[in-house]
């Protein structure tokens, strides 16, 4: 591929802050195997999809602007001062920007996996909650959102087959409620802000919380679970979900939380998982669970910086100005009130 506008552009861009590139014609307009290269090396550091391709997300990662960069730095300095110390307890953090979960004792990694958070629209909240329970073969109430932006126009297109995957479709009719057959139903009369029905879906290997749901009680109804679908994981940016944290190995965290609870051993979880019925088990040990937006971190002494996903960092910067640019007025107004001067 040759483009002799932008091509030069790119490289001068990549080899601004890769030496390799840097040493390569910044003038050939030539999408050449060492640009391609250097494009993936990029996209490796952003947490990106290394695939050499200059999509749409790349492309707006190539354009951030540096002074972006440096507004998420600032925020991320004056959030690790308003930081006490650190628990030594046993605890479940989730990193929301960085898509990680970690479940530490002290500074001690016990478990690393990647997980899925809530897209841009149906963002996870920051809590400090606690896990105390987990569910076997849970079934899924579908929120009222999820009921009518995401599944009515699938109801729309093939009931039959909705019903197949396990959704079900309610009605509550003179204070009863009442299940619906959604082949009987003209959806084409419904719309997001005119839908009576709500739905559920049953318990199964196509169910959308897998066979493993962690509860973590809140006011946003915000949990863990299992999914079914795996291949999201492999994404560098994993915020699909609508809220809740989907896990990579949800299996690894469940043995780790049924430690201690008396009749619970794998064995016992395997029959309970293979009957398909749903089961519940308190927690002996509840976890801290703490789900945070930390856009930058330390790690082996390297800085790394992922998008600021939900915009919180810009918000913080822009408060951040507007408390500096007070502490500036205040301080300019005292020393005019103060000496006459200024």
């Amino acid at each position: 591929t040759t483009d002799a506008a932008r091509v030069p552009q790119l490289r001068a861009r990549l080899g601004a802050t890769d030496p390799m590139l840097a040493a390569q014609d910044r003038t050939s307009p030539l999408y050449d195997v060492p640009l391609q290269e250097a494009v993936r090396r990029f996209q490796e550091h952003e947490a990106l999809e290394a695939d050499g391709r200059i999509g749409p997300i790349t492309w707006a990662v190539l354009n951030t602007p540096v002074e972006a960069k440096v507004a998420q730095l600032r925020v991320a300095l004056d959030m690790r001062r308003g930081q006490g110390r650190q628990p030594t307890e046993r605890r479940i953090e989730v990193n929301i920007p960085h898509f990680r979960f970690h479940l530490l004792e002290g500074e001690r990694k016990v478990l690393d996996m990647a997980v899925i958070v809530g897209r841009r629209d149906r963002q996870t909240p920051m809590l400090n909650v606690r896990m105390t329970a987990v569910q076997f073969n849970p079934p899924w109430g579908v929120p009222e959102r999820n009921a009518r932006e995401d599944l009515l126009p699938r109801f729309r297109r093939d009931p039959a087959a909705m019903q197949a995957r396990g959704f079900r479709l309610y009605q509550r009719i003179d204070g009863e409620v009442v299940q619906v057959d959604a082949t009987t139903v003209d959806f084409s009369g419904y719309s997001r802000t005119n839908f009576p029905y709500f739905v559920r879906q049953e318990a199964g290997d196509a169910n959308a919380l897998g066979r493993i749901k962690f509860v973590m009680p809140n006011g946003d109804d915000i949990y863990m679970h299992d999914t079914p679908d795996r291949h999201l994981f492999r994404r560098p940016d994993r915020a699909f979900s609508s809220g809740c944290i989907r896990l990579e190995r949800p299996m690894e965290l469940l043995s780790e939380a049924l430690s201690g609870t008396a009749g619970w051993d794998r064995g016992r979880v395997d029959r309970v998982l293979a009957s398909r019925a749903t089961t519940s088990a308190a927690l002996a040990r509840t976890i801290p669970v703490r789900l945070h937006y930390t856009t930058v971190i330390v790690d082996g002494g390297r800085v790394i910086m992922r998008p600021d996903i939900y915009g919180l960092d810009a918000d913080y910067a822009r408060a951040l100005d507007r408390a500096t640019n007070q502490r500036i007025a205040s301080a300019e107004g005292g020393a005019t009130r103060g000496t006459g001067t200024r």
